[in-house]
């Protein structure tokens, strides 16, 4: 059973380590705005706004003090960042946008103050991405700067999409897989980019099989490089798999593919974003024979975001 003097001390450190204050953060257009999931280093998910580059980013800030509290500050500030952390070097950030407004100038904060901000026609050039290995986020911080006590901070998430138009030259894709006097299959698919809920359509050609293959499948394949310094780390995961034959096929049979995309959880395909990390997606034919031995053939494919699939 605790004493008094436990209580006491007990009720002494909440008290001490309760912060002085709260600070809430709200887009001007938050009930409007689409909201699309995010997921937080600790796997919860959550809804935040979505926006596109060029976006106007406004709202209002309200720091409430702790009741009878005063905060003497040297200035509040809100930032708009853009950033890029790499999971194997956790807690670092690399900047490609920073913006900033200062909401106050030095002085003290008695009573709940709300400060409104605006970013207009923000240049965000990438689009928001979690991988395995890199996370690419855009976050609102609030500060507000002390000597003494540290600096109270706190921050807000968004999302950004990036969009395009549908390519005016999509070309077919067009594969053969042969083994000397064994096998001879040719793939052909209707196009080399698709949109994010697009349908891949294409047929298999069985020209010469005298190996009994087993069953047949086509895969969903994104591969994500990081760079750091001179070392290039490669992730590969497989997003989809879907079964294209089961039983043994015979010369001159062709099968048809038909895979839709939108269940998946994709992004748009990712080139060198700011010399850190590129994301790319391939095709994965995968064939299994009697004797279990596999065999591959790939290609890699496009995605692109379409704007009408978010707004």
């Amino acid at each position: 059973m605790k004493s008094k003097f436990d209580k006491a001390v007990y009720n002494f450190l909440i008290e001490a380590f309760k912060p002085v204050c709260t600070i809430s953060i709200k887009f001007s257009d938050g009930r409007t705005r689409k909201k699309v999931p995010l997921t937080k280093e600790n796997g919860q998910t959550l809804l935040v706004p979505l926006f596109r580059d060029q976006d106007n980013i406004a709202g209002k800030i309200t720091i409430e003090p702790r009741q009878g509290k005063r905060i003497e500050h040297n200035g509040v500030k809100v930032e708009l960042l853009g950033q890029i952390e790499m999971y194997f070097d956790r807690g670092n950030f690399y900047d490609f946008t920073s913006l900033v407004r200062e909401l106050d100038c030095p002085g003290d904060i008695n009573e709940r103050t709300t400060y409104p901000f605006e970013f207009s026609m923000v240049e965000m050039r990438y689009e928001s991405y979690n991988g395995v290995n890199v996370r690419l986020r855009y976050v609102l911080k609030v500060t507000v700067c002390r000597n003494y006590g540290g600096s109270i901070v706190e921050y807000t998430n968004f999302m950004v999409h990036k969009y395009s138009p549908p390519p005016t030259i999509n070309t077919s894709i067009k594969m053969e897989v042969g083994i000397e006097d064994c096998l001879h299959i040719e793939f052909e698919y209707n196009k080399s980019k698709y949109h994010l809920k697009d349908v891949i359509i294409g047929k298999i050609y069985f020209i010469h099989v005298k190996i009994k293959v087993k069953s047949m499948d086509i895969e969903i394949r994104r591969r994500e490089s990081t760079v750091s310094g001179a070392t290039t780390h490669v992730e590969t995961e497989t997003l989809a798999k879907f079964e294209l034959m089961d039983g043994a096929p015979i010369r001159g049979e062709s099968i048809p593919v038909r895979l839709f995309l939108s269940p998946y959880d994709l992004t748009p395909t990712h080139h060198n974003i700011n010399n850190k990390f590129n994301v790319k997606y391939y095709l994965n034919l995968v064939l299994v024979d009697e004797e279990g031995l596999r065999y591959f053939k790939q290609h890699q494919i496009t995605m692109y975001r379409l704007p009408l699939q978010d707004f």
